[in-house]
């Protein structure tokens, strides 16, 4: 064998996977399509580390995000990624969304997210002058992280211990052999490599890349919908200290202000369903005409947004396993427990919490595939 494990997909979660397994003492070799790291979702999302208060009891969305996030801030602390515990408002302006945020804050203590509070609209707005809100609920463990920086730390302790990243290394097949797999790649210089492991991290792509798995079941390829998000930037002064989200929506947690480590405000991503599920066709152009629902949803709880102050910034796509009107579905970490394939791990409808959640799922898929 060439090496122990393969990684296909060098983003957030799939270096958390590789380091993972580096820092184990496994050889370990990971496969990315593109020529840096992290250029798919996790360079296309908000950079929030969040609470774990929005998901199902017991799915792997609130287990991985809220062991994740613990993970994760222990992690950034010891490495020294920038990043900042700014505190989160969810805030509610009707009743019907009060009871919504109720809800969410009742499922935040049932999974373990610590120091959730109900607070009053005045509070909240004592708190943050230009907000408005008739009640909110506050998280003062989400928090905003430089995801660059932090993948270059992941990057870095998988080459400190002996791991490579191939870059420009598209995976074309995956053939289980005896012992372990042949995974053939194309570019520039097509090759195969044999290895003992291969975890499929390949974000948007690591559905299509299931189809090119000798003899995987289909049965056990899942539903695949892609859903865009946009990002509106924002001129003017910094108007809130902490994140600011509305009560969620279907397929997201609703338009809502994120600020970076400089404090530049950001909005979005708003929820925009594509019909078609390939990839590699997705225009990430922001269309400007899509600030007009971006300005209705932001002044329900920012009434004072002038006008003319949000410009289209950027947007991202989630690999989603449910479509619209569909309860959202939970990550699938398939191994081989449900599979049958020795030695395979897939990594699907890894949206969001990912980020939060990437050294949580990089210690399960080590577990799943420890034998």
């Amino acid at each position: 064998m060439d090496t122990d494990v393969v990684v296909i997909g060098a983003g957030a979660v799939g270096l958390a996977v590789a380091a993972e397994f580096a820092r184990s003492g496994h050889d370990v070799i990971v496969l990315e399509a593109a020529d840096g790291i992290g250029t798919g979702t996790s360079s296309r999302n908000s950079e929030v580390i969040h609470g774990g208060m929005y998901y199902p009891t017991g799915s792997l969305r609130h287990r991985m995000c809220v062991e994740g996030r613990r993970k994760l801030y222990a992690y950034l602390q010891t490495r020294g990624v920038p990043h900042m515990k700014r505190g989160k408002l969810i805030v509610a302006t009707s009743e019907k969304e009060t009871a919504k945020i109720e809800g969410i804050h009742a499922t935040g203590l049932t999974n373990g997210v610590e120091a959730l509070e109900m607070v009053s609209g005045a509070t909240a707005m004592a708190w943050e002058p230009n907000l408005h809100c008739t009640a909110a609920l506050w998280s003062p463990e989400t928090g905003i992280v430089d995801s660059h920086s932090y993948m270059l730390a992941l990057q870095g302790e998988i080459e400190d211990h002996g791991g490579l990243i191939a870059f420009e290394t598209p995976v074309t097949r995956i053939e289980p052999v005896s012992g372990g797999f042949k995974v053939y790649t194309g570019g520039a210089e097509p090759s195969s490599i044999e290895c003992r492991r291969v975890v499929n991290s390949a974000g948007l792509g690591a559905h299509g890349l299931l189809r090119a798995i000798e003899g995987y079941p289909a049965a056990h390829i899942p539903k695949f919908v892609l859903a865009k998000g946009n990002y509106f930037g924002c001129s003017g002064k910094q108007a809130f200290t902490r994140l600011i989200y509305p009560a969620p929506v279907e397929g997201g947690l609703g338009v809502h202000v994120t600020l970076d480590l400089a404090g530049r405000m950001k909005f979005g991503p708003d929820v925009e369903w594509l019909t078609n599920n390939d990839p590699t066709s997705v225009d990430y152009t922001v269309d400007p005409k899509r600030s007009e629902s971006f300005y209705d949803a932001i002044r329900r709880y920012w009434p004072g947004l002038p006008d003319g102050a949000i410009t289209p910034d950027y947007s991202g796509c989630r690999p989603k396993l449910s479509g619209p009107g569909e309860p959202a579905a939970d990550f699938r970490i398939d191994g081989p427990e449900l599979h049958g394939i020795a030695g395979l791990v897939n990594l699907l409808g890894i949206e969001s919490p990912g980020l939060t959640s990437s050294l949580a799922i990089a210690e399960d898929v080590r577990r799943k595939l420890a034998n």
